[in-house]
């Protein structure tokens, strides 16, 4: 045999024995290609029946959560509905008229004051509570009060001052305080149903 003839045989040998390696590998995929489709399969059933068996108690908690979602909704607009009132009763009170202003907060002074020397401070934007009516308020009742050159963030009323002590009858806290003792009452009025 020739060297030509040898190095033909192997090479046909080789690609013999190369076709067979070939052909088993790709009978080893096919298998595991089925083996993995199978697992697929298996598992997709089991989570479809995992999900059929659970779903009623999914639905039932996604319920429970879009119950309670809506709950705080309605929570947040009665919330909302409640600051509006109070804040309607805040700008009523500011938008009293001069004559019943003035009687509402001398009525309030005529409780706050302990001493008569107190110092009063107003708000910033108050246009009713001013020297002219204090002279007037001092010479009627008696009192020596004082004007303070300081202004409150207040939207109307008046802080009392003695020493280190303060009376807070401004509108917004009389509100606050209202609002604390009658907030029950007024979400039960406008929301009964």
């Amino acid at each position: 045999m020739s060297l030509s003839d040898i190095k033909k045989k192997i090479e046909a040998d080789a690609r013999a024995e190369a076709g067979k390696i070939l052909d088993k590998a790709r009978e080893q995929a096919g298998e595991i290609t089925a083996e993995v489709k199978r697992e697929v399969e298996s598992m997709k059933d089991s989570y479809e029946s995992r999900f059929e068996s659970e779903k009623p108690e999914i639905l039932r908690r996604r319920e429970i959560v879009a119950k309670l979602d809506v709950k705080k909704l309605e929570l947040g607009a009665k919330q909302q509905l409640v600051d509006e009132v109070y804040k309607g009763s805040l700008e009523k009170l500011r938008a009293l008229p001069a004559a019943k202003y003035l009687s509402f907060v001398e009525s309030l002074l005529g409780k706050a004051i302990q001493t008569g020397d107190e110092e009063i401070v107003v708000g910033k934007g108050d246009k009713h509570l001013s020297e002219t009516w204090l002279k007037g308020y001092n010479e009627k009742h008696k009192t020596n009060l004082t004007m303070s050159g300081e202004k409150a963030p207040i939207t109307g009323g008046f802080i009392l001052k003695r020493d280190k002590i303060s009376e807070n009858a401004s509108f917004d806290m009389l509100v606050r305080w209202l609002r604390d003792d009658l907030e029950a009452d007024v979400v039960k009025r406008l929301f009964s149903e």
